[in-house]
């Protein structure tokens, strides 16, 4: 096993006064290049009371795009100066750690840094924040953040297709380009810090989203976690991408992936069935998909607000004089608010046409309520941004010159940057807050306005509410923001409904203080519960529990570039070689072969199914060796196999997984001992007709002893949800009959109790083994589930009582995925190929055989 170790010292570029690492960071980065288990590294080894007395520091490292910090330039000394952003979620979400975790934070600063100064910063930093910083050229910042970020990723996962191109941009291979060398610089920066077996990584949103690839390639352990903040789209949406499929591997290589909702991850499961193929389960409220042997899982929890750092705002004293001048402003009068981005999601002039026509409807609401509306910052550059604003603010306009009056003006928008003090001060005043976005990850808005309604006893006394006083609150929450399934007394609307919008605001105005206390009670409870401690908590415990088996498996790196993935394998799981199994051959003098056809012996996608020439001649030159028994062991029908295998006089078939079996072809097909009435064809075949009128692209395929229901060519989501139906009628139906019924890939299928591969084929070396035959060489090859019954079947008889001698035994799978056999073979062609070499050995031995045998004296043949 190599070991090597990543760079020690962030900072190491040659220079001797370097800052000094090892006393920032409490353990050295121990970086796993290759598979195995690390054990001792530079024979450094601690014993059994030196890990007792040992302390075990728990480590996180926060990976974003953006630092949690404010950054400014002293313009008197020319000096960068920090402070923490304590509104940002990075920082907050310490709270779920324990006391003793170490958090660092890598992420690219707001400001460009000179090439010259970015050393010194970035020893500040470290030393002063455990911020370790990834300066990206303006270049490749703009490129990756404001092009293939802003102007791609964002409006597809929001819903936006370019469909023309003054509607958006098409896809740039040039923004993607620069999209990957931003993660690599970003992995790069994460290798250089982090211990390999001891730290959790924690990458954040689509910013990052081919950070797992980089990361895993480097490190084939690391335990790493994503979460995507913003929406994952449904598949006909994510389809579109050119890169679907680099992004969605490059996903699959953490360990845990966190979305906002159920929704998104329903989505996200969507695209990797019908784009990859995968399948995924639900074990005991844990949804999982297998992905190459490692167990890749999928959490659901939305985000929270940090409720001490927003009461501490509420207790500012800036904010009760803010709260004091709102509430004396538009006193006599409902206070309605919208806090948003600036960006065409967020639905900024659909709310402000609800208002209008409300207005329009209700005349006695005129002078009564009013609508503030704060427009945060645009977050990105654009016309589409451009042309935002300039809506909002001209129906704004007309709505205050067509309802206003001398004096009152229904909407105020305020567009430009305000302290969040002030927005704290708005939450508290407003009796209504309504988010209106058409689509959003989450938007923690309504949390903030219902903690900051909720309020604090310092509040109350300022503005002069008595404890007796209830505290209430009133929410209008569109249907496509992430917050809206867990605030289910708020009016939820359609946004692209100006008369649903309209009719939320009535109601909201018009409810009565009981009601609106209930709802805000009920609201409250919630988002007191699920805070952003709680949610990095409960992120944290699952990280840990998913990569709890990390060093119970072999780790084998497979594929290039974005194609990379981490094959996750048993320790004794090796692949099958030539060299290996050619000693055990030549020394063996009864030997059982047993393959699979479908997947082993010809590709599971191919269209021909007929074995070729090489196929036939290399099974012909093993049965041609009297020390081989060779059986093709299949799914498929009898039929088909005698027709394909006519050629083979000596090779023996077990068709239907054992249900016929027929040693050669000069001899007779043997059924199986479990023979049935066949009267439950007449009960199942009905079902299965049923779900194939209703799942175009299935079929039945009718064996003499089973039935098959295939969805290979169905739609994948709704063939998987027809199989599962299925699975459960036929079982109920056939419950009382000598069935059973299994699900296997892409199929349901049904077949008489106590037939499978591995039954047979212990009946196989049964036979052998009574007749005089003990086989010490057994040799299985397969491919899907229904041989992994073999596999099991020969671990179990080679160490049982069966064999007179302990057998030599390959238990061999096609492809590196979890099995129970111990070898493995890449694919049909490595199969073959192996046939073929301990086929050429049998056809030497035999000719040398014969020419031993031929070679005799005149004399002594007459003798």
């Amino acid at each position: 096993m190599m070991v090597s170790k990543s760079c020690a010292n962030l900072f190491d570029m040659g220079s001797n006064d370097a800052f000094d690492f090892n006393q920032a960071i409490k353990s050295l980065p121990r970086v796993m290049t290759a598979p195995g288990i690390i054990t001792d590294i530079d024979g450094v080894t601690s014993s059994d009371e030196d890990s007792n007395t040992s302390t075990t520091w728990d480590r996180k490292i926060i990976v974003a795009n953006f630092l949690p910090l404010h950054t400014s330039k002293d313009q008197t000394n020319g000096k960068w100066c920090f402070a923490w952003d304590e509104d940002s979620l990075l920082l907050q979400l310490k709270d779920g750690f324990s006391a003793d975790t170490e958090v660092l934070y890598i992420g690219s600063l707001k400001v460009d840094v000179d090439a010259s100064e970015q050393e010194e910063v970035a020893q500040k930093l470290l030393e002063d924040y455990r911020c370790i910083p990834t300066f990206l050229s303006p270049d490749l910042q703009k490129k990756f953040y404001h092009g293939f970020c802003k102007q791609q990723l964002w409006p597809l996962f929001h819903y936006m297709l370019p469909i023309c191109l003054d509607k958006g941009d098409l896809f740039d291979r040039s923004l993607f380009q620069a999209y990957v060398s931003a993660n690599k610089i970003f992995a790069d920066k994460v290798v250089e810090v982090i211990n390999s077996d001891e730290d959790y990584v924690w990458v954040h949103d689509y910013h990052l989203m081919l950070l797992p690839t980089f990361l895993r390639r480097r490190l084939n352990r690391v335990r790493l976690g994503f979460f995507l903040h913003s929406p994952f789209p449904s598949s006909e949406i994510y389809r579109t991408l050119p890169v679907r499929d680099e992004i969605l591997r490059a996903l699959l290589n953490a360990d845990l992936i966190g979305f906002q909702t159920f929704d998104y991850a329903r989505h996200f499961l969507s695209c990797c069935s019908r784009m990859l193929g995968l399948n995924y389960e639900s074990k005991r409220g844990y949804i999982g998909l297998e992905y190459f042997g490692r167990t890749v899982n999928v959490k659901i929890l939305s985000v929270g607000v940090h409720i001490g750092r927003l009461q501490s705002l509420l207790n500012f004293p800036d904010t009760f004089t803010k709260v004091q001048e709102i509430e004396q402003r538009f006193k006599g009068k409902k206070l309605l608010l919208g806090v948003d981005d600036m960006d065409i999601f967020k639905g900024i002039s659909l709310k402000l046409l609800g208002l209008e026509l409300l207005l329009e409807r209700h005349p006695k609401l005129r002078g009564e309520i009013v609508l503030v509306q704060i427009v945060n910052p645009a977050r990105s550059m654009g016309k589409d941004v451009n042309e935002a604003r300039e809506e909002a603010i001209s129906i704004a306009k007309r709505v205050n010159l067509c309802y206003g009056a001398p004096g009152y003006e229904p909407v105020l928008l305020i567009d430009s940057p305000i302290p969040f003090y002030e927005k704290i001060a708005f939450y508290v005043a407003a009796e209504c807050c309504i988010v209106n976005a058409v689509r959003d990850g989450m938007n923690l808005v309504p949390y903030e306005y219902i903690v900051c309604r909720q309020g604090t006893e310092e509040m109350d006394k300022c503005r002069g509410v008595g404890l007796e006083l209830p505290h209430t609150s009133t929410l209008i929450v569109s249907e496509f923001v992430g917050c809206s399934p867990s605030l289910s007394g708020a009016f939820r609307v359609n946004p692209w409904s100006v008369e649903d919008v309209a009719d939320a605001l009535y109601q909201a105005t018009d409810l009565s203080v009981s009601e609106k206390q209930l709802r805000h009670e009920k609201h409250y409870r919630y988002v007191s519960s699920h805070h952003v401690a709680y949610w990095a908590r409960s992120f944290a415990q699952d990280l840990e529990r998913a990569c709890k088996d990390h060093y119970n498996r072999r780790c084998w790196a497979i594929g290039f570039g974005l194609g990379f993935r981490v094959v996750a394998l048993s320790p004794s799981f090796r692949k099958l070689s030539f060299n290996h199994i050619i000693s055990s051959y030549k020394k063996t003098h009864g030997r059982a072969i047993f393959l699979d056809y479908d997947g082993t012996l010809v590709p599971e996608a191919s269209i021909d199914n007929t074995p070729s020439a090489d196929i036939i001649s290399m099974l012909n030159n093993l049965c041609s060796d009297p020390k081989n028994t060779v059986f093709i062991v299949s799914g498929r029908g009898q039929t088909s196999l005698d027709e394909w295998f006519a050629s083979c006089d000596d090779l023996g078939i077990a068709a239907e997984h054992g249900y016929f079996i027929r040693w050669m072809k000069a001899t007779d097909w043997e059924s199986s001992s479990n023979v049935v009435d066949s009267d439950w064809k007449k009960i199942a075949e009905p079902v299965m007709r049923l779900y194939t009128e209703t799942t175009d692209g299935s079929y039945i395929e009718p064996k003499e002893s089973a039935l098959v229901w295939h969805h290979q060519y169905a739609d994948p989501d709704f063939g998987s949800c027809q199989a599962k139906e299925l699975l459960d009628h036929l079982e109920n139906v056939l419950a009382n009959e000598p069935v059973v019924v299994k699900r296997g890939q892409h199929i349901v299928e049904v077949k008489p109790q106590g037939v499978s591969k591995g039954v047979v084929v212990e009946k196989l070396i049964r036979t052998l083994v009574n007749s005089g035959k003990p086989p010490d060489f057994v040799m299985c090859i397969g491919d899907d589930r229904s041989d992994e019954d073999m596999f099991e079947s020969i671990n179990s008889a080679s160490s049982s009582n069966l064999f007179p001698a302990v057998p030599e035994v390959f238990a061999c799978t096609v492809g590196q995925k979890p099995s129970k056999a111990k070898y493995y073979l890449e694919d049909t062609g490595e199969v073959i190929r192996l046939l073929q070499g301990i086929a050429a050995i049998s056809t030497k031995q035999n000719k040398i055989t014969h020419n031993q045998v031929s070679f005799v004296r005149p004399h002594e043949a007459d003798d």
